[in-house]
């Protein structure tokens, strides 16, 4: 795809948006439901992924780790995002990787030491590319790209969570 196509795309939906804001709101949605041993399935839409304890916590490493799907989410995203930004800003890229890596103290996770932290305490994005764009065009690029990368933004700003339950029978 290239900048014109992509606007061509994205213009009758931002035009949409603007005139009717509501419209750009939605509910995206994941379930899971508990599997076997100490495990979650999850339907991604695509393909049933079964998520389970890391080696660090107990787990065997078969089952897919919370945070890893975590973390490959982050790159899912910013990837997409990259290169639909590429695309807008008409930089080529003629490679590229998206990398994320994060710290975890299983000591908070497994109760070990309660002033140990529960999740990640730092994230790092890393962007290894194959291109001419010179450094002007690409501080743009991932400047752009976290602007714009929705689970980037959320994990950098955080979010509100809550948690609710339903009696047994409704």
């Amino acid at each position: 795809m290239n900048a014109d196509e992509l606007k061509a795309v994205q213009a009758p939906l931002k035009q949409h948006y603007r005139e009717s804001p509501g419209a750009a709101r939605i509910t995206l949605r994941a379930e899971g439901r508990l599997g076997e041993g100490v495990t979650c399935r999850v339907d991604t839409g695509r393909a049933l992924v079964e998520a389970g304890l890391h080696p660090a916590t107990g787990g065997t490493g078969v089952a897919a780790c919370s945070g890893d799907m975590l973390l490959e989410a982050l790159v899912a995203c910013a990837g997409v995002t990259l290169n639909a930004v590429a695309t807008a800003l008409g930089i080529d890229l003629r490679d590229a990787t998206v990398q994320a890596e994060g710290d975890l103290d299983f000591r908070g996770t497994l109760g070990v030491d309660k002033t140990a932290p529960v999740g990640f305490t730092a994230i790092r994005l890393h962007f290894l590319l194959d291109t001419d764009a010179d450094d002007e065009q690409l501080d743009t690029l991932l400047r752009l790209t976290e602007r714009y990368c929705v689970v980037y933004q959320t994990l950098a700003g955080g979010t509100r969570l809550t948690t609710t339950r339903t009696p047994p029978g409704d």
